[in-house]
């Protein structure tokens, strides 16, 4: 089972300059090792390199003077912003390529680091996907160990789970210097978990943790900015009806949701299950708008009456409610139909479920097999 093949697309060595954000342990570090094997390769994890560069960030151009190499991978390149200024200027005028690769872009832009002026193109890399897995893809045990390859593919996923959160979530996150202090962060994040798919309500949040609603929604914002979680906000063109404005929040990874919320192992038809299969479904979603690169912009759509459709995407193109039963009944289209009330030009309309058989209603709302919902969307049927 260890064996896929990732479906981000990088470009040829030495062709393009680019940044390659994603969560840690996502992989990123693997797939620039197998795609660039005779790169030159500055890695800041190591504390050499860290205290070498970090201070002296003008070694890296004495030393490529020296060695003629054209194309460099730099893996955390947060960690010592003063090289992405070398990096700019080799790019102008040595023509040196770099595929710049890092857990977070919150402490460049807020120490106004060199984001090289839109010459280097922008990729993303998420956990595993549905289609990278192909035939081992086992939607219980990807809602339970969640998408981070190593953890993932364990027979032990929770001690994993455990020092990912503790080395990673807390310490690395207090050592960038980016919360004051540990305790109230550690006591939001476990608060977070049990907010995963849910609209955020700042300031009852706040009151629960004894801190103001100001740092919550701070709290929130580094959580995203670190690629560890997303905010998707509510639909609001043309309403006619009064709408939710509240986001929505999600983990990027369910494995991490579940040792946080501390949920144990989940069973199919249970509501976290459900809960689950929602995140699941957006990180597909996600991580095909990401790879194949069509930009498609997600939301999702709730009335204030508490009619709700989960994602959707673009203008209407597709509406998608998730709902991990066995069995859709009349109740679970409720949201699509208000939905279409609304906006009676909704494109496709879809039900994401776990029948064994896709089917469609009478009023055109396609019901598919997890398996048809996947083939469809990574063949570019969907959006």
């Amino acid at each position: 089972m260890a064996n896929f093949t990732r479906a981000l697309r990088l470009p040829d060595a030495g062709t393009e300059t680019f940044f390659l954000w994603g969560p840690r342990q996502s992989g990123k570090t693997t797939l620039l090792r197998e795609r660039y094997p005779g790169a030159v390769w500055i890695d800041l994890l190591k504390a050499d390199e860290f205290r070498r560069y970090g201070t002296k960030a003008e070694l890296l151009r004495e030393e490529l003077a020296r060695s003629g190499a054209r194309f460099v991978v730099i893996d955390e390149v947060q960690k010592v912003p003063a090289l992405l200024d070398e990096a700019h200027w080799l790019h102008e005028h040595r023509a040196v390529h770099f595929a710049l690769c890092g857990s977070s872009a919150r402490k460049l832009k807020r120490g106004h680091g060199n984001l090289l002026g839109g010459r280097a193109l922008r990729r993303e890399m998420f956990g595993l996907s549905a289609w990278e897995l192909g035939a081992d893809f086992d939607l219980t045990r990807m809602l339970n160990h969640g998408t981070l390859p190593r953890i993932h593919l364990s027979g032990r996923p929770r001690p994993l789970l455990n020092a990912y959160v503790a080395d990673y979530l807390k310490e690395e996150v207090m050592a960038e210097g980016l919360v004051r202090r540990l305790p109230p962060f550690s006591e939001f994040l476990n608060a977070a978990a049990l907010t995963d798919t849910e609209q955020v309500n700042f300031t009852n949040l706040g009151r629960e943790l004894g801190v103001s609603r100001e740092t919550v929604r701070g709290y929130f914002e580094i959580l995203c900015d670190t690629l560890l979680a997303r905010m998707l906000p509510p639909y609001r063109k043309r309403p006619k009806r009064r709408i939710s404005a509240a986001e929505k929040f999600y983990f990027h990874d369910v494995g991490v949701v579940n040792f946080l919320a501390r949920r144990g192992t989940l069973e199919p038809g249970g509501e976290l299950f459900g809960k689950a299969f929602e995140n699941w479904v957006f990180h597909e979603l996600r991580c095909y708008n990401s790879y194949r690169e069509r930009f498609a912009e997600f939301s999702f759509w709730r009335l204030s009456t508490g009619a709700e459709v989960d994602f959707i995407v673009n203008d209407m193109e597709c509406a998608i409610e998730c709902k991990s039963t066995t069995a859709v009944q009349t109740h679970h289209l409720k949201g699509l139909r208000e939905l279409v009330r609304e906006y009676p030009g909704t494109g496709r309309k879809i039900v994401v479920c776990r029948e064994p058989k896709s089917r469609a209603t009478s009023d055109g709302i396609e019901i598919l097999t997890v398996e048809d919902f996947l083939d469809g969307l990574w063949s570019g049927g969907l959006f």
